[in-house]
């Protein structure tokens, strides 16, 4: 035990990740249109692959959430043999810009966009799985997702088999948001297998007509991409998926792990090391024709408050889900599709930061309108170009805010009029400067002190040389410009 200190505690904690984990994996790969079992390969790499490299040594991993809206997509449009060939490179990425020691400058990401993509897919997350609920088809953009809700709600109450699955999917949802609510000896049992249990026991005892998970074992789930898959590598739309998953999966993790790092007081997170450690296990679950595993929030934070103390019950956490997988998965035949739709629903909605916006509102509305136009972006248009435009509305105001010009006149009444400019004068501000130098008389020679600046960027430089131009030819004295030093 000496070499081993903690393994009591780690031991706990895995029992409990391992519960809160397998119903998430289930649920994540039946939402990504992808055989149940793939999830729990991508679980059982997430502990036993990265959870023995270095990085984030509380940090659970496996498939999440964040990426059903994106991986859906992907298998739509490239078919399931691609997804591996996808994940595989998005790993390979993640190696490389781990071992180029990229993996710290994810934190300079405005959090705003972060949140805006998490909230974007959540509410395309809980749009599709909606119907799930309701045992229907959902349409493929975001917004028809939203715009067919309505109608979809209404054909559901004339019908009693969808009615069955919207009370098995309601109720798993009423037992999660009431569960934190119950006595700490019921809360020993983890939530989302709590809800699960009982839908499967509601759905068996009840004999409702609702849909379950289709079984195919592990060994049929897995198929390494062929040869033939990789040659889907030339397709311009496959690469851009590859970047969305790497960069999304990337942030996700290194946010997660910040976040992790705020609940205990252990080892802090190697940034770099865990790109790594994320890169390893992507690549591995590329090559099993797994889902894409990122960090995940829900299962860490599962494992630091049950206790865990080293990377030991994360990896245990992927032996229980192996042995589970090889020994038991006739028992994923039981689980209702409305219940884990349900625990997607729940799951999504944590995305959304409501509470959070309306703080971010009121102190920061530059910030709270990138979250928002990042989350529109995402639902209205697609994941990779959401995430783009929050990122470019990131830098437009990060940029806006750095040019602080500041612009003096000074006028005698005879004599020269004297402008002075100082701090940062970008294309940005240009408009302003322009605006208050040709608002000086034409008639009165001007000096231009611009010894105050600190950046003076090419558009500014030629439009102020222009200006001098103009206001010379108007028959005054040419312009005098002083620079700095």
């Amino acid at each position: 035990m000496t070499k081993f200190p903690h393994l009591k505690q780690d031991f706990a904690a895995s029992l409990v990740v391992f519960l809160v984990a397998l119903p998430l994996c289930v649920g994540v790969a039946v939402a990504s249109g992808v055989p149940a079992e793939l999830g729990l390969v991508t679980g059982i790499v997430g502990g036993l692959v990265t959870g023995l490299m270095r990085g984030s040594s509380l940090q659970v991993s496996g498939p999440a959430a964040g990426l059903t809206v994106l991986v859906f997509e992907a298998v739509r449009e490239f078919g399931l043999p691609a997804l591996g060939v996808l994940v595989l490179a998005t790993g390979v990425l993640q190696i490389a810009m781990g071992a180029l020691k990229l993996g710290r400058y994810f934190r300079a990401i405005s959090v705003s966009v972060v949140e805006g993509m998490l909230a974007g897919i959540g509410l395309v997350l809980i749009a599709g799985q909606l119907y799930s609920l309701i045992g229907t088809k959902a349409p493929e953009s975001g917004l028809a997702k939203i715009a067919g809700l309505p109608e979809a709600l209404v054909d559901a109450f004339g019908s009693t088999g969808a009615l069955a699955s919207l009370a098995v999917g309601a109720g798993t949802v009423a037992v999660l948001v009431g569960w934190k609510r119950l006595p700490a000896k019921v809360r020993t049992v983890p939530g989302p297998l709590a809800a699960v249990g009982l839908a499967t026991l509601a759905a068996l005892v009840l004999d409702l007509p609702v849909a379950t998970v289709e079984v195919h074992g592990l060994l049929g789930s897995i198929q390494p991409p062929s040869l033939d898959a990789f040659g889907e590598l030339a397709n311009v739309g496959l690469l851009g998926t590859i970047v969305a998953f790497t960069l999304i999966a990337s942030a996700e993790s290194l946010f997660s792990a910040a976040a992790v790092d705020r609940l205990h007081d252990g080892p802090r997170t190697e940034y770099d090391k865990e790109l790594l450690a994320q890169g390893a296990g992507n690549a591995v679950c590329g090559a099993l024709g797994a889902l894409p595993m990122t960090a995940v929030i829900v299962r860490s934070a599962a494992n630091v408050q049950a206790g865990a103390r080293t990377k030991a019950s994360r990896v245990l956490h992927g032996v229980w889900l192996l042995l589970f997988a090889a020994l038991l998965p006739n028992v994923l035949a039981y689980i209702p599709i409305p219940a884990l739709a349900g625990i997607l629903v729940h799951a999504g909605a944590k995305l959304v930061p409501v509470r959070g916006l309306v703080s971010l509102w009121r102190e920061h509305r530059g910030e709270a309108l990138i979250l928002v136009v990042t989350a529109v972006s995402i639902v209205a248009v697609s994941m990779f170009e959401g995430v783009l435009i929050g990122l470019a509305l990131a830098i437009v105001k990060t940029a806006w805010e750095a040019s602080h010009i500041r612009m003096e006149i000074v006028d005698k009444g005879a004599g020269p009029v004297q402008a002075y400019l100082s701090g940062n004068a970008t294309f940005l501000r240009l408009p302003k400067i322009l605006d208050s130098l040709e608002a000086l008389p034409q008639d009165r020679p001007v000096e231009l002190d611009l010894s105050g600046l600190h950046h003076l960027d090419h558009a500014c430089r030629t439009a102020l040389e222009n200006w001098a131009e103009r206001h010379s030819d108007a028959g005054t004295e040419p312009v005098r410009v002083t620079t700095a030093a």
